[in-house]
């Protein structure tokens, strides 16, 4: 990089290298680093073991979550195919948008601090189950049909007042949100040995 400046007229005001460098991630780049399987278990990888690692850890760390091995049953040529895509394509494109610094000398990759915007939620879904989103919603309907019911006195809703339904839709949603704000940081990048998807897909 080159260290001489270019002079500005007076009075003009430009972005510099520095302040370019310190601009967040904007939402297009942070989804497009994510969109890519490897690249969110390289982030995983880095976050959860000390910001610091060599092309090499990475790949075998990935090869093995990528074929549900240990690190030590992985393959020469499984390695080889995760190793060569990092060098490649994947650790130049987070280095390029300064999520994290590589170095293609020695190897070395270590997490930038512009990889905190990245600390994302990942809602892993299995095929048979919803999204909170659609969890929240229903125990909404729910709770609105109780407390209704009971209010016009319909059926057996009636023999709990309304002010009982309510309290017990409300026990309801602090039970749940409780248990999503826990499910939420085991599902964060780099908060657990394995990745969301890793540990979903096995359990």
């Amino acid at each position: 990089m080159s260290t001489s400046k270019a002079t500005q007229p007076s009075g003009a005001v430009g972005p510099s290298a520095d302040d370019a460098a310190d601009e967040p991630l904007t939402r297009d780049d942070a989804f497009e680093m994510l969109s890519n399987r490897r690249r969110r278990y390289a982030l995983h990888y880095l976050k959860h073991n000390g910001k610091d690692a060599t092309i090499g850890d990475v790949a075998e760390q990935l090869a093995a979550w990528e074929n549900n091995k240990s690190v030590e049953a992985i393959s020469s040529s499984e390695r080889k195919t995760v190793y060569t895509s990092l060098q490649q394509f994947h650790l130049p494109k987070l280095d390029e948008n300064d999520v994290v610094e590589y170095d293609e000398r020695s190897g070395e990759v270590t997490l930038d601090e512009t990889a905190e915007d990245l600390d994302i939620y990942l809602e892993v879904v299995d095929k048979y189950d919803f999204p909170w989103s659609f969890y929240y919603l229903g125990a909404t309907v729910l709770g609105i049909g109780l407390v209704g019911l009971s209010s016009l006195g319909i059926g057996p809703f009636a023999t709990v007042p309304a002010a009982g339904w309510t309290a017990f839709v409300l026990g309801v949603f602090l039970v749940s949100s409780l248990s999503h704000v826990f499910i939420s940081r085991r599902m964060r990048l780099g908060s657990t040995d394995r990745p969301p998807e890793v540990t979903e897909a096995d359990a």
